[in-house]
């Protein structure tokens, strides 16, 4: 299997998934209905409103239940989401209103009310689909006027729910859920209550036609003031990349160019002058890393998780993901993922083969592992803490032997077949200079050149670039914002690609200017330590920016968001290598050396 079919099959692949992805976007939701006629309606979930990742089934909390509800079947990405489809006890049949219609007479127990008054205390929300339009309402209130301590509180239960729908002929449109506060359950004492659940449903005619009915969703995002912030980031990026391209550029022309005409110079003059700078370590700036076959797994890895981000910006670029097109992202991340480990394999393997590598296959098993390795560990560990919780994150037997399986069946097989064809591909590494037997001793450096300070002021700029934006992807992910200006993102994306190349190519001649040639490591590691910001930020985020609690939700943020950034290291490490050793070819190529 050569280099053209490896190619051909890479593009098969890339077809096969925005096939796939494109398919995500079903016309479930495309129904027509006559007057009368039922509309689907599923209860998801509730969970406490700042903890988004820590939600449990709507029927953990003991609302009225005929105990004959269907569960709804879901796609792998709705499962992976938390998204936990059951039917619910309300019946909206189409362009039928309703008043007061009983939906159950309960006795609640004191446990009953001792649960329901710890959910309200926590911001308990529920989340229901009705003909798959999302809609949201929070559980109960705490009526803390004029109280000052906590026990004087009182705790309320909603007990009435009015359903407003908007239609267009035989099409639903719109549809928001409304608490009534003056039907309420008193919580506060623990003692049984008899209490009576009602809803009412109100349908009203609008002009808007079906296929905007999502707009109002993704409206949200794109409000003016929040547009003028997501511009003023995009334009602050620009002149930090203006500044930094122009500024690095402008030194290193002048530079070279000083160095180019001192060296031609040199080689004019008398052949006993002493070498200087890095001309000097010519003969050892292509010697080979330590590691080659880890530092070769790490550039597949990395190379796999940035052709990844590709797909899913050409996927959302597309409108695939719009609001609550529910697991579609998760869908199309498991998918992409097992069907690009093959450019994983192949770019590992050929890398390592260049490097002079010998056992290939050791490798191969190091670039599978080395992102899916500390990736299933952590989803094992919050897994388990899911389970322990009863939460709707803790994934069904059947979905993690899908998982199982695509790995087995896809991953695995695509990535053997990238590493035979990496194997196969017989390139020889391109060294513009002969490499000698024995290395140079590399000179006493002053303590600024060593790796963590060098990656601290590599991580800095492009941290600096996205850091605004990076406050909506976390309101967006760990919160209960919407997110749709793929657009500005994909910018910003590009933004800190070239601004991790530039400050890594800058600070890889600055240390080959030291007279010091291990610079593959350290440029890959000086590309990748924006990972390293970003957990930072993770930091600031949780305890500034959020009121997310508890141990579930905290491991759940810490523990993904540790997975997250490793996945930015790698690829951000592999951008910065790969301009590195382009610019190191090109000055070397440059040059005339002995």
């Amino acid at each position: 299997m050569g280099r053209a079919q490896f190619s051909t099959l890479l593009f098969s692949l890339a077809i096969l998934t925005s096939l796939l992805a494109t398919h995500v976007r079903s016309d479930a939701s495309n129904h027509r209905y006559n007057e009368g006629d039922p509309v689907p309606l599923y209860a998801n979930k509730v969970g406490p409103f700042h903890n988004p990742s820590e939600t449990y089934r709507y029927f953990d909390l003991p609302f009225c239940s005929t105990g004959r509800e269907k569960e709804k079947t879901e796609a792998l990405g709705e499962v992976l989401n938390g998204d936990r489809l059951v039917s619910a006890p309300y019946v909206l049949d189409f362009n039928k209103d309703k008043d007061l219609i009983s939906v159950c007479k309960k006795k609640l127990t004191k446990k009953d009310v001792a649960r329901f008054r710890e959910a309200v205390k926590k911001d308990y929300y529920f989340q229901m689909y009705y003909d798959d339009l999302p809609i949201w309402g929070f559980i109960g209130t705490i009526d803390k006027e004029g109280k000052n301590d906590p026990s004087e509180y009182k705790y309320f239960l909603y007990k009435h729910i009015q359903f407003d729908v908007l239609y267009n002929k035989d099409r639903v449109i719109e549809i928001s859920a409304h608490m009534d506060p003056h039907s309420v359950v008193d919580l506060t004492e623990d003692k049984e209550v008899e209490t009576e659940f009602l809803y009412s449903a109100k349908w009203k005619p609008t002009d808007i036609p079906f296929e905007r009915r999502m707009e109002k969703y993704s409206q949200s995002s794109s409000l003016p003031h929040h547009l003028e912030i997501h511009w003023f980031s995009i334009i602050n990026s620009c002149v930090t990349v203006l500044l930094l391209t122009g500024f690095l550029a402008t030194i290193l022309m002048r530079v070279l160019k000083n160095d180019f005409m001192k060296y031609a110079q040199d080689e004019e003059a008398a052949d006993d002058q002493e070498e200087t700078g890095w001309k000097y370590i010519h003969g050892d700036v292509f010697r080979f890393p330590k590691n080659k076959s880890l530092f070769a797994a790490a550039l597949g890895s990395g190379t796999q998780l940035f052709a990844l981000t590709i797909f899913i910006f050409t996927l959302a670029l597309v409108g695939v993901f719009y609001p609550y097109n529910r697991g579609a992202l998760f869908t199309a991340l498991v998918v992409i993922y097992a069907l690009t480990s093959g450019i994983a394999g192949y770019t590992a393997t050929s890398f390592y083969i260049q490097l002079e590598g010998t056992n290939w296959v050791r490798n191969l098993l190091l670039t599978g592992c080395l992102f899916c390795g500390p990736l299933f560990l952590m989803f094992c560990f919050l897994n388990t803490v899911a389970i322990v919780y009863s939460a709707t994150a803790a994934l069904p037997f059947g979905t993690i032997l899908v998982i199982v399986l695509i790995w087995t069946l896809v991953t695995s097989p695509l990535l053997v077949l990238g590493g035979i064809a990496g194997k196969n591909s017989k390139a020889e590494f391109q060294a513009p200079v002969r490499t000698t037997k024995y290395p140079r001793e590399i000179p006493p450096l002053p303590w600024y050149r060593s790796t963590i300070p060098q990656m601290a002021m590599a991580g800095f700029l492009p941290f600096s670039a996205i850091y605004i934006e990076l406050y909506y992807i976390f309101a967006s992910v760990w919160g209960h914002r919407i997110y749709t200006i793929y657009s500005i993102l994909f910018i910003v994306f590009i933004i800190l690609l070239i601004v991790t190349a530039f400050i890594t190519v800058a600070l890889t001649y600055f240390q080959l200017a030291a007279e010091d040639h291990e610079w593959w490591w350290r440029s890959f590691l000086c590309g990748g330590s924006t990972g390293l910001f970003i957990y930072g930020y993770c930091l600031y985020y949780y305890y500034a920016r959020s009121d997310m609690s508890g141990f579930m939700q905290t491991s759940f943020f810490f523990g993904y968001m540790a997975c997250i950034c490793y996945g930015f290291f790698l690829m951000l490490g592999s951008v910065g290598f790969r301009a590195s050793l382009l610019f190191v070819r090109h000055i070397y190529r440059s040059i005339k050396c002995e």
